[in-house]
């Protein structure tokens, strides 16, 4: 932003306005907090992060009351439902416009700085690094074009886009905020494609925040060089006190922090470890660890350093991400360098330091927007190492494959017929497949990456994290690949619900088809006569478990599918149970049904080794097996008891 583009002296409210006294003014302001506080993080630079215009945002509107008691508000007109013709709204928004506008402004050397151009003294967060949720592919887009826009410009979209404005009414706003070219602004922000509606998705929301921890190392040593300082003022203190005072010929105060030489050089690109292109074939672990160095850039000493620079102390400029239950810490020694290359428009180094996988990635033109994610993939096996994620672009996404990765493909789960489509490898990195996560509208198909190595077939799915989670089916404790025809079958109907996993760290997820039910009434409901195992009348139990790296926070889904339905429905889930799991091999879950006679039933079924099932409260019943049907009413609620044939009880999932 340029300093002609905002007024040095911005024009005062209209005195043709009606008064607004301040008690009017804080009434319109609590009232529409949210709104004028996205409206102002809108319009600061981007320039100075996310978590800095978050706090700024919330510090400029508390300061937009009015000073006096009384205060003629502008004459222009709000249009939006609830605010229309409030001047109480109208003053403080554009007292928010005014400040947001005056803290882009540079500073120079010729004028002390504004208030709004100074760090916000409150609200302060200590120890927190705070900023919005992010938004999908087409939010993240918009951002980047407002940030090439100015000020005002911002401003001009905000207003059409945010305050429902016409073009009239954002110029006599731009003007009483002291925007020195409202036309230009607008002019300037017709250059933006009119997506308004994207304004109000949770990226420029600054009030639904996501927190993460700042800087840990670093804030250890601030704290450790903070005592240090005190002890030495104290030393300092008691040595002047004494008689013919000052110094004494040995006395040195310690230094503000002690250098780590491990740290220092897991700074150095030059100690990065690489290993050898063939080291795989004869380790006796397939994992990470033996990965080779690729890409164009792995001998780019530059890029190789700011990428350790940021792990190790990210700026605030840096969006940080990571896995839930992964430290954001710098490596405690060289790590291991996996990639450094060009991907799509951006550069992107890939390192691993033994039980996280870090990737550092920037601009081709420059480091701002750099980001910065962080994987665990302590643990791994050949299967869970198979494939990293390069980059997203345009609704796509890139694989950095492993070494022993033959051949590459893309599938649609919801689709199990059609085939493998062929992804080239280009040392390794596979051509863009789409990515399920940056979909959007309904869930009509789910693209998972089709991996081919000496061991077999295995299948990996994007769940908008740094590492694919490992799609396997088939009875918990000895899962297989989803590589064969029913395997890919019993994964169709349930492929949509992995949407449900987003950004959890999952490390796989196992559909077991764990029983099948012959539905009442199934002539009545035009199937026709019932067929055993899979026949028209027969609705299919799946229970979809989702392992995280972390061990805990697994997530278990009981679903149910009737014939000829194309999603299954969620009949329970849980967190952190071992229902579905290699220790706890069992489920119990029940769901309520209407037939196509209009007769409700509750329908519950058990894994295999289920005895028998009970159920109580809003309907009552039992069976011997691992089925139950009982008449219900709808709405009903009630609990589900089983016995396994060894005795032990097995309670219903909720």
């Amino acid at each position: 932003m340029q300093p002609q583009d905002v007024a040095q002296r911005p024009a005062s409210p209209s005195p043709a306005g009606p008064v607004v006294d301040v008690e009017q003014a804080e009434a319109a302001l609590v009232e529409h907090y949210p709104r004028l506080v996205r409206l102002a993080y809108l319009v600061l630079p981007p320039s100075t992060g996310r978590g800095r215009r978050v706090l700024t945002a919330h510090a400029l509107t508390q300061r937009a009351l009015p000073r006096g008691n009384r205060t003629p508000a502008p004459v222009i007109p709000t249009q939006s439902t609830g605010r229309d013709g409030d001047p109480g709204y109208a003053l403080v928004r554009l007292q928010v416009l005014r400040t947001a506008l005056e803290a882009g402004l540079p500073l120079t050397r010729k004028a002390w700085p504004r208030r709004a151009q100074l760090p916000p003294l409150l609200p302060q967060v200590w120890g927190l690094k705070l900023f919005p949720r992010s938004g999908g592919a087409d939010e993240l887009a918009l951002d980047q074009r407002l940030s090439t826009l100015s000020g005002p410009a911002r401003a001009a979209y905000a207003l059409r886009g945010l305050e429902r404005l016409e073009d009239d009414a954002v110029r006599k706003v731009l003007a009483a905020a002291g925007v020195a070219d409202p036309d230009g602004a607008l002019l300037e922000a017709d250059g933006i494609p009119a997506q308004y509606g994207l304004l109000d998705s949770p990226e420029f929301d600054p009030c639904s925040l996501q927190a993460r921890p700042t800087d840990l190392m670093r804030r250890r040593q601030q704290l450790k060089a903070a005592l240090a300082a005190g002890a030495a003022l104290l030393v300092c203190g008691a040595l002047l006190g004494l008689p013919g005072g000052g110094w004494g010929p040995d006395g040195a105060a310690a230094p503000p922090y002690a250098r780590n030489a491990s740290a220092q050089a897991a700074l150095d690109p030059a100690k990065l470890t690489r290993v050898s292109p063939a080291a795989w074939r004869s380790s006796a672990r397939t994992d990470f660890s033996v990965w080779p160095a690729r890409g164009d850039l792995t001998g780019d000493t530059a890029l190789l350093r700011r990428a350790l620079a940021v792990w190790a102390r990210p700026g605030g400029t840096v969006q940080v991400s990571a896995t839930p239950g992964t430290p954001s810490g710098g490596p405690a020694g060289p790590p291991q360098l996996l990639y450094a290359g060009t991907v799509d428009a951006a550069r992107v180094v890939i390192l691993y330091d033994g039980w996280r996988v870090a990737r550092y990635a920037e601009p081709k033109d420059g480091t701002q927007g750099a980001v910065l994610d962080f994987a665990r993939v302590d643990g791994a096996g050949r299967a869970e190492s198979s494939a990293v994620v390069l980059g997203r672009s345009d609704g796509n996404v890139r694989y950095l494959t492993a070494p022993w990765v033959e051949k590459a493909g893309g599938r649609d789960l919801r689709k199990p017929g059609s085939g493998a489509m062929d992804l080239a490898l280009t040392d390794g990195v596979t051509a863009p497949l789409a990515s399920p996560v940056l979909r959007s509208g309904g869930c009509t198909s789910w693209h998972v990456l089709q991996l081919t190595d000496g061991t077999g077939k295995r299948l990996l799915t994007d769940l908008g994290e740094l590492v694919p989670a490992r799609l396997t089916s088939g009875r918990p404790g000895s899962p297989r690949e989803v590589s064969g025809a029913e395997a890919l079958r019993t994964w169709k109907p349930y492929a949509c619900s992995l949407g449900t996993l987003r950004s959890a760290g999952v490390r796989s997820v196992n559909a077991w088809a764990f029983n099948k039910q012959r539905l009442p009434d199934a002539s009545e409901a035009g199937w026709g006569s019932p067929r055993p195992e899979g026949g028209a009348g027969y609705a299919a139990w799946v229970c979809t478990r989702a392992e995280t790296w972390r061990g805990g926070g697994a997530r278990v889904l009981a679903q149910f599918h009737t014939p000829g339905g194309t999603h299954g429905a969620v009949a329970a889930k849980a967190e952190n149970v071992p229902a579905c799991g290699a220790r706890h091999p069992h489920v119990l879950a029940g769901v309520l049904w209407k037939s196509g006679a209009g007769d409700w039933y509750l329908l519950a079924a058990g894994s295999r080794e289920t005895a028998s099932i009970r159920v109580k409260g809003g309907v009552s019943g039992s069976a011997r097996g691992s089925l139950l049907t009982v008449p219900a009413e709808r709405g009903v609620r009630a609990e589900l008891k089983g016995t396994l044939r060894d005795g032990r009880s097995v309670g219903g999932l909720h």
